[in-house]
């Protein structure tokens, strides 16, 4: 097979392409289901209300909001063929531009610098690994580290002495990005709030989607609308446009791509632009939104998390939403009190002993082991212990990533070309 014919067979949706990823889509919706059945049964039998009240969903909205834009981010980058670990010090450039501009002269100028920040971040990043052939993990570390004592010496710069401000955290943003409820379902512009009525009655699946849906419809900010705006636009742009097939064909095979006409370089340089600029949003979302100042430290890892996101939903917006909204909902239960939490130790052994027994009818029996004891260690778990401490409770994003990145790689193919050096001219 010629290069521009593996070209055309990795970059190019073959016929009855997609058929298969309705499908897909068709069973990740049937799980989506299954597991919001469960969690129903769980927050049932175990009275527990919080873990589908409509303010764990918000905070798990608010949460996943920055992980699904550091996520967005990694697609960018890997789709075009860069790995880009520097996204957590673009979302540190995004934090603290926004956080400045913000005091300077309102949130929705902040916003704009926040995406500035992050997009300088992404294209020295593009500009060290394409022009100059450095190792996309030790730029991308680089830029991390850069972007930590840059922004700290900025900040004994211009914060300290200033009200509120100081060499750690900028002064308070002078206005905030307003939020908007829907009317009538909930209570938006002074309506009926027929879903928190629903959700009050703790009825079986109908309260638990009462609150999922007014968790996800009250005092939303407009700069969450926007972000989840962004994975349709995505999923467009990179599958159904010029330009997006072009960065998923410098991502595949560049050196096809280029042998048709394809400059390489410049479409690396736009879709790290746009890598920047997302991370540097979710930066400014957390400076903005979440808060109301830049914080030195505020990203707490989320660019990594991110990393993850992209892994989980195999390269696809889709799936860095849906595993965005996973690691959301485990830095939520931070929020939901840590008496709460032992309750999920019996959705993990209904789960795992749902999967046991699939395994046993495809006759795969040591999967159906392990399965088995994880649901037993899980249902020991459930009954035993009683309250989970609170560092451990912290801990649940970072246990979600490793377990994400243990149990998804066996089946994910990235970029084929991401994180290879790519030389104009070579290969044709």
């Amino acid at each position: 097979m010629s290069m521009t014919q593996s070209f055309v067979k990795q970059v190019v949706p073959a016929r009855g392409g997609w058929a298969r990823q309705s499908k897909g889509a068709q069973r990740a919706v049937g799980v989506a289901i299954l597991l919001f059945v469960l969690l129903s049964v769980v927050r049932l039998a175990t009275d527990a209300s919080a873990l589908t009240s409509s303010v764990t969903v918000g905070a798990a909205l608010r949460a996943a909001i920055p992980i699904l834009l550091a996520g967005l981010s990694a697609l960018w980058a890997d789709r075009v063929g860069i790995v880009n670990i520097g996204i957590e010090g673009m979302m540190i450039l995004g934090t603290w531009f926004g956080g400045w501009a913000a005091w300077q002269w309102g949130a929705y100028v902040g916003v704009i610098f926040a995406i500035v920040g992050g997009m300088i971040g992404g294209l020295i990043h593009c500009t060290v690994v394409t022009r100059f052939d450095v190792d996309h993990v030790i730029s991308g570390v680089a830029i991390n580290i850069l972007a930590f004592g840059s922004m700290k010496y900025l900040s004994e710069l211009l914060f300290i002495g200033e009200q509120g401000g100081g060499i750690t955290q900028s002064p308070q943003q002078s206005s905030a990005i307003g939020k908007a409820s829907l009317p009538f379902l909930s209570g938006g512009g002074g309506t009926a709030d027929a879903l928190g009525n629903l959700e009050k009655r703790g009825w079986f699946l109908i309260s638990d989607a009462a609150g999922i849906l007014r968790g996800l419809t009250v005092d939303v900010s407009f700069l969450s609308i926007v972000a989840l705006l962004l994975v349709p636009l995505s999923a467009w742009i990179l599958w159904r446009t010029k330009f997006g097939l072009r960065v998923r064909a410098s991502g595949e095979q560049p050196h096809a791509a280029e042998s048709l006409g394809v400059k390489i370089a410049p479409i690396r340089y736009w879709a790290m632009a746009i890598s920047g600029g997302l991370a540097g949003l979710g930066g400014g979302f957390l400076a903005i939104v979440a808060t109301s100042f830049y914080r030195q430290g505020q990203t707490q890892s989320r660019g990594f998390i991110g990393l993850a996101t992209a892994i989980f939903g195999n390269w696809r917006p889709s799936g860095v939403l849906g595993g965005s909204a996973l690691f959301g909902f485990g830095e939520a239960l931070q929020l939901v009190g840590s008496k709460a939490v032992p309750k999920l130790f019996l959705l993990f052994a209904i789960i795992a002993g749902l999967a046991a027994a699939r395994a046993v009818i495809r006759r795969t029996m040591k999967s159906a082991i392990v399965l088995g004891v994880i649901a037993a260690i899980a249902l020991i778990g459930f009954v035993t212990i009683d309250e989970v401490p609170d560092p451990l409770t912290k801990s649940v994003p970072f246990v979600l990533t490793l377990i994400v990145l243990a149990t998804s790689a066996q089946r994910l193919r990235p970029p084929a070309y991401n994180g290879r050096p790519f030389r104009s001219g070579e290969e044709h």
